[in-house]
């Protein structure tokens, strides 16, 4: 592959993919509730806001913490309107985690790193989260995701957000969407508000440094984002 080939080939593209990103409309909520056939039948999730990713321990990133807040808000609005689905996947590690070969170790079940965010765990109506813990990247596999989807067929649109973009939110918001694809379930929504997802940054020189692979944290977040649209998933700036 010859480099100034794909930077030059590519620019085309990249422009294209920076105005779709700028021009991602804002959902009304209420509307979304409307069209959905009411509250019950809308689920939120939220993907690893916890502590280990956001706040503190080798995984946090300033970029994901920027996320809290926003989703803290569409948790709140949503409640407001009658929501009472809100579905938390969650890293909660064993001290052996097979992918702490690929990572380094964070979030092991029991630590302050694995718990919720308190934003998300100090709102009034947290006592309504459902955790489903799991112990590597991947939502669905063994986990407790799709006990729960089984359990609440009534449910027909996501609102799905968290981190990274990369990782655990794309395979989120993929699962549900293919899943749907699968059972021909053409009614089903699986979207995704930009505001309450993003990913991490580490400059090449960085990651030179340390040993590890770089990533660049906007360009992932834009290529996996449009990723997602070209699979199904509604891409949004905002859910308000």
């Amino acid at each position: 592959m010859d480099l100034e080939h794909l930077v030059s080939s590519s620019r085309p593209f990249l422009s294209w993919a920076v105005d779709w990103y700028n021009s991602r409309p804002t959902l009304d909520l209420d509307q979304v509730i409307d069209e959905a056939g009411g509250p019950e039948r809308v689920a939120v999730l939220a993907v690893d806001v916890t502590v280990g990713f956001c706040s503190k321990g080798a995984l946090s990133s300033e970029r994901v913490g920027g996320i809290v807040r926003p989703i803290a808000r569409l948790f709140e609005r949503a409640h407001k309107l009658g929501i009472r689905h809100f579905v938390l996947p969650q890293d909660a590690h064993s001290e052996d985690a097979v992918e702490f070969s690929a990572f380094l170790p964070h979030c092991v079940a029991g630590t302050d790193e694995s718990a919720t965010v308190p934003e998300l765990q100090n709102l009034p109506f947290s006592d309504l989260f459902t955790i489903i813990e799991k112990d590597s990247v991947c939502v669905a596999v063994g986990t407790e995701l799709d006990a729960w989807l089984e359990a609440h067929p009534e449910v027909t649109t996501f609102l799905t957000m968290g981190d990274c973009t990369d990782f655990c939110t794309h395979r989120l918001a993929m699962h549900l969407r293919l899943r749907a694809n699968t059972r021909r379930q053409p009614t089903v929504r699986v979207i995704l508000p930009m505001d309450g997802v993003d990913t991490f940054h580490i400059p090449v020189a960085v990651a030179e440094e340390l040993g590890i692979m770089p990533h660049h944290g906007d360009l992932l977040h834009l290529l996996f984002l449009f990723n997602l649209a070209q699979n199904g998933v509604e891409i949004v700036a905002k859910v308000a």
